[in-house]
């Protein structure tokens, strides 16, 4: 719309210069010519009168004739040319005005003589061998013609621009409401699904924004329900899978006195408590309410070096950045992100290798490399959703995840207004990648 308003401006505004440029100009060379070719009449006949009498004072006629600088007369006489006024050499002037005028033919003509544009009028002269050409500057007129143009050729740019800038303002004027819906829409893709438009006046896009903040007030309550449908019912499963896990672990303690078939089926019960337990207490997490955490100031050197260091497994190579970023939020979110990304790697990534921590511009960046396979990349959204594992989830096999680990990290990522993904390491394998960020010193 800027573009198509600023094009309209310079078309119109091009045609109107060029009209008035052109009238302009014509009308004022036209009555240049007209006021040389009559001052030219009159000075031939004085100068014819002047020859008529026995040529007495005709120096001082042609002196007095030539007031102007740059103007010039030029007389023709049978004993040669007399010039009077700038010194002017018949031979600069073209041939066939010169012929022109020793024929007493009238005419005009404007040409450049020494670099100073003049209109050159030849006429008559009644005293036989005699031609008269006078040279009138057209250097005033000249300028005016470019200080004209400059004033056209800026007036045009200048509408021109004032269109771009027009268009511009009219189409934000116009789209802002589209802009409004396209960022609530994208806060709701995101997850905040607190996401409203504000009330339009427009009548035209008034049912446009109440019908958008509906939908999503239904979206909102449809996924609260849910998560509070998950919520409760990981609670009732606890109690349950308690009694389940204590009478597991009287098992454990007489694991020897089940031999055989009946002892192998305790072991994957066992493991499979283990497994439900850790799911029960991913789905009360995942599918809490609660947004407002406990908000201090965090090291993340320290919190990964705490979390890699009471892990079991051989500790990774931790990279440092010097001065060591600084994070605002919940340090317990922040420590079963790192948490759940060391786990991801251990069960699908043959082990974490590497564990950065780094700043990238105004933000802090965890990176944590594993030794696997990678995720091929139509899978690298789909490994943070729920229930995403195994042969689903870029056929990275487990060993008996929830599924839930990544999506918990997408969560607690997002409650800090950062980002995650995942992307491939230099050398093959998968990073997985966090930036949140930096808290300000």
């Amino acid at each position: 719309m800027a573009l198509a308003f600023g094009l309209g401006a310079l078309l119109f505004t091009g045609v109107f210069a060029t009209v008035t440029w052109n009238l302009a100009s014509d009308y004022m060379l036209r009555q240049r010519e007209t006021s040389a070719t009559l001052q030219a009449e009159l000075n031939v006949r004085l100068v014819d009168a002047s020859l008529r009498s026995g040529s007495e004072g005709l120096d001082d006629l042609l002196t007095g004739l030539s007031t102007d600088s740059e103007s010039t007369v030029l007389l023709r006489r049978p004993e040669g040319w007399i010039t009077s006024g700038r010194q002017v050499v018949p031979e600069q002037l073209p041939a066939a005005l010169r012929a022109l005028a020793r024929q007493g033919t009238p005419a005009r003509q404007r040409l450049m003589v020494d670099r100073v544009p003049v209109l050159a009028v030849t006429h008559p002269v009644a005293s036989a061998g005699t031609a008269y050409v006078e040279l009138f500057p057209l250097s005033q007129l000249d300028r005016t013609f470019r200080f004209l143009s400059t004033v056209l050729a800026a007036g045009v740019a200048l509408s021109a621009l004032l269109g771009v800038a027009l268009g511009a303002w009219a189409s934000r004027r116009a789209l802002r409401p589209l802009t409004e819906l396209t960022v609530a829409a994208s806060r709701v893709a995101g997850g905040d699904l607190r996401a409203r438009l504000p009330e339009q006046g427009d009548p035209d896009l008034a049912p446009l924004a109440a019908t958008f903040n509906r939908t999503a007030e239904a979206l909102e309550n449809r996924v609260r329900r849910d998560a509070r449908f998950a919520g409760d019912v990981s609670h009732e499963l606890r109690s349950p899978l308690t009694t389940m896990a204590n009478a597991a672990e009287v098992l454990v303690r007489r694991r020897a006195e089940i031999p055989g078939v009946a002892g192998r089926a305790l072991d994957l019960l066992l493991g499979e408590t283990g497994r439900f337990q850790r799911m029960v207490v991913d789905l009360l997490e995942i599918s809490s309410e609660r947004d407002d955490g406990p908000s201090e100031s965090v090291d993340l050197v320290d919190l990964v070096d705490h979390v890699v260091g009471v892990r079991p497994a051989a500790r990774p190579v931790v990279e440092r950045a010097d001065p060591v970023p600084m994070v605002q939020g919940d340090r317990r979110r922040l420590d079963r992100v790192v948490a759940n990304l060391l786990d991801n790697a251990e069960r699908y990534g043959g082990g974490p290798v590497r564990v950065a921590v780094l700043r990238h511009g105004d933000r802090a960046r965890v990176e944590v490399d594993d030794a696997g396979p990678g995720v091929a990349e139509q899978y690298r959204e789909v490994v943070f959703e729920r229930f995403a594992r195994g042969a689903e989830a870029g056929r990275r096999g487990g060993d008996g995840g929830s599924g839930l680990g990544l999506a918990l990290v997408a969560q607690h990522v997002r409650y800090h207004g950062g980002a995650v993904w995942v992307e491939e390491r230099p050398g093959g394998g998968a990073r997985f990648v966090v930036e949140i960020p930096e808290a300000p010193r």
